[in-house]
């Protein structure tokens, strides 16, 4: 979700959707927007989870604070990456900052076993972006907090410099599944098309972020467009054999 707008996800969890990622690295969403979309994705029972724009830990602690279901990490490059994200996350390593009167706290009414609920609750989503992190795959998904290994395959085809949907790519992609798998975790990856979900789940990818809100009302609007065009060619060819 990259528009600025609760209500798109209150209409994406009518749409029976798993889970949506809203999206701070690279859309417009402050804190304020963020709070409200988590509102409304409580009130639909939808977990949001957000990608956050770095792994500074008072980044990754409001977003949680606010009630979100998790964090999606850019550029997890090897396990002092991951040990960062995970302090900034969980409050059993002692050093997330903690009010109980927050969203996530359900306003101080949370009880005792507050931060050991939300521990447990709380995902982690360490992306592999960078050629780098492919030589630490064992060692990152190692740190007990991540939860899932996921694949940004646009950033990572450009760290390894080769075509995206290249040998390389799918090889790299395959390597993270399978480092995932052996640690116990689950592996995700985000793809552009719900049409090439079925393909990487035979090769252990069991998470996916498929397009975007923008991308869902652009093939909409093309849709549309498309089906406007095919009926006036259509009546322009019945003018044309009726010769007027």
């Amino acid at each position: 979700m990259k528009t600025p707008d609760p209500r798109l996800v209150e209409i994406l969890g009518l749409a029976g959707l798993d889970f949506a990622v809203a999206d701070q690295e690279h859309a417009p969403l402050g804190i304020e927007t963020l709070d409200l979309m988590a509102l409304a994705a409580k009130a639909l029972q939808m977990p949001v989870l957000v990608r956050v724009p770095s792994r500074r830990a008072e980044a990754i602690g409001s977003v949680l604070d606010i009630g979100c279901a998790g964090i999606v990490v850019p550029h997890v490059r090897g396990p002092e990456d991951a040990r960062d994200v995970a302090d900034g996350a969980k409050y059993e390593r002692g050093k997330r900052g903690f009010s109980p009167s927050v969203r996530g706290g359900a306003y101080g009414t949370g009880g005792p076993g507050y931060r050991a609920d939300a521990d447990q609750r709380s995902i982690i989503m360490a992306q592999i972006e960078d050629r780098e992190a492919l030589e630490h795959l064992d060692d990152i998904a190692a740190v007990p907090e991540i939860d899932t290994l996921f694949v940004g395959p646009v950033d990572l085809s450009l760290s390894m410099q080769v075509d995206p949907g290249s040998i390389e790519l799918d090889a790299a992609i395959a390597s993270v599944a399978a480092a995932a798998r052996k640690a116990g975790k689950a592996a995700g990856l985000f793809v552009s098309d719900p049409s090439h979900i079925p393909r990487w789940v035979d090769r252990g990818v069991s998470v996916f972020i498929c397009g975007s809100d923008q991308s869902i009302l652009l093939a909409g609007g093309r849709a549309i467009a498309a089906a406007a065009r095919a009926i006036h060619t259509e009546a322009r060819q019945q003018e044309d054999q009726r010769g007027y």
